[in-house]
């Protein structure tokens, strides 16, 4: 789900609908109180900065203590790695088979700027293979500093506790949408151009994603649009315009939900 404040303000209203009598906390508003984070193990990895390359070098070394996702009581571990907040670029390591302490000893590298690494960050995600249906993501590391233990001159091992998955760690795709305001009309266009790299939610490996997005005022929802449905696909290419009608003094009231969601019969 992607959230998409539009600006923060308060009074007036929306039409007929007065956004003073939605104050109450939103249904969909994350808990604030997060429970303890589990622990699934652990990761290995170091760390260099190559000046001539003008790279990141990042090794995975090994992984302990993971826990097993099979009947038979193993996992099939592999891990995802980003340079966040670019997502285009992405490694994976191979697939160690019936392990919970593979040693992976892969490296790899991300072209980028020294000066720029203050402001990337590092997500590792540990998944478990499964050849029949969508893999299960074990846990996930986040490196925020990268400078944590040194100036990456010479290379620098860590290891990392590995967080258990919850649903808002899980990479579940990306979507790629537009949005404008027209005040003259009081129009508010959201077009859903596409999705790549979506969950697969059904046995055969795929989905039938749509996509559904609500005008919200106040933690309410107040409007509901969607896209058609795309059958059997994981990139679905939609170029469908939504509109709200907005006018424009509760524009700064207002901010859109999106939701791509797998149709089911």
């Amino acid at each position: 789900m992607d959230k998409v404040p539009l600006r923060q303000s308060s009074t007036v209203s929306i039409g007929r609908i007065k956004p003073e009598l939605y104050k109450q906390k939103s249904v969909d508003s994350e808990d604030e109180a997060k429970g303890h984070v589990e622990i699934c193990g652990k990761l290995s990895f170091s760390l260099r900065y190559d000046y001539e390359e003008q790279a990141l070098v990042v090794k995975i070394l090994k992984a302990l203590d993971l826990p097993a996702k099979d009947f038979t009581g193993t996992s099939d571990p592999y891990v995802k790695i980003y340079l966040l907040p670019e997502r285009k670029k992405k490694f994976q390591t191979r697939v160690h088979r019936k392990n919970l302490n593979p040693t992976f000893d892969e490296t790899f590298c991300f072209p980028v700027a020294y000066d720029d690494l203050c402001n990337r960050k590092l997500h590792f995600s540990v998944y478990d293979f499964d050849r029949f249906m969508s893999h299960d993501m074990i846990g996930e590391v986040v490196v925020d500093n990268l400078f944590e233990l040194s100036d990456l001159s010479r290379e620098a091992v860590v290891w990392k506790d590995i967080h258990a998955a919850t649903t808002e760690s899980v990479d579940l795709g990306e979507i790629m949408y537009s949005l404008c305001y027209l005040p003259t009309a009081g129009r508010m266009t959201l077009t859903v151009i596409k999705c790549r790299n979506l969950k697969a939610m059904d046995i055969t490996g795929s989905s039938d994603p749509y996509v559904k997005v609500y005008l919200v005022c106040n933690g309410r929802r107040l409007k509901k649009r969607k896209t058609t449905t795309k059958k059997s696909t994981l990139n679905p290419v939609y170029n469908e315009a939504i509109i709200f009608d907005i006018p424009p003094e509760n524009v700064e009231q207002v901010s859109l939900s999106v939701m791509v969601m797998d149709y089911d019969r």
